[in-house]
């Protein structure tokens, strides 16, 4: 035979990519270069019957349709895998975002508290001048 095993290692790669065995790609292989070898008639290209023609087609979409739902299969797997990290990021801003507001209430009850304090603190600063005012008029 044309290919050796040497050959088929050589696509093994490809195989597992497109979804074809090693023996899918090695039949295609050694009909293509049986077809090319060159026929006692010159003709290059095999002659198949009508039922041959039929059940090859049937046999390539039947592998098309397979390697599409793998596909389609791989592309769901990729997108629920996804939607997993995101679920779980988002989980963690959300904490994230939850500790954050807890702090920015407990230093807005903070200011709260210190903007009392100064006004009440200002106030009685304001009635001590007052108090020292007054003891200095009589005074003079």
């Amino acid at each position: 035979m044309f290919l050796g095993e040497e050959a088929a290692a050589q696509f093994q790669l490809p195989v597992l990519e497109t979804g074809f065995t090693a023996d899918d790609i090695q039949e295609w292989l050694s009909d293509l270069f049986q077809s090319n070898s060159g026929s006692s008639e010159g003709s290059t290209r095999a002659v198949y019957s009508d039922d041959e023609r039929k059940k090859r087609r049937m046999i390539s979409n039947r592998e098309s349709a397979r390697r599409s739902r793998w596909r389609k299969k791989k592309q769901l797997e990729d997108l629920t895998e996804e939607l997993n990290r995101s679920a779980v990021e988002n989980q963690v801003l959300k904490n994230e975002l939850n500790i954050v507001l807890n702090q920015c209430y407990l230093l807005w009850r903070e200011n709260e508290q210190l903007t009392s304090e100064y006004v009440a603190l200002r106030t009685r600063l304001s009635n001590l001048y007052r108090i020292l005012g007054s003891m200095q008029t009589p005074s003079q």
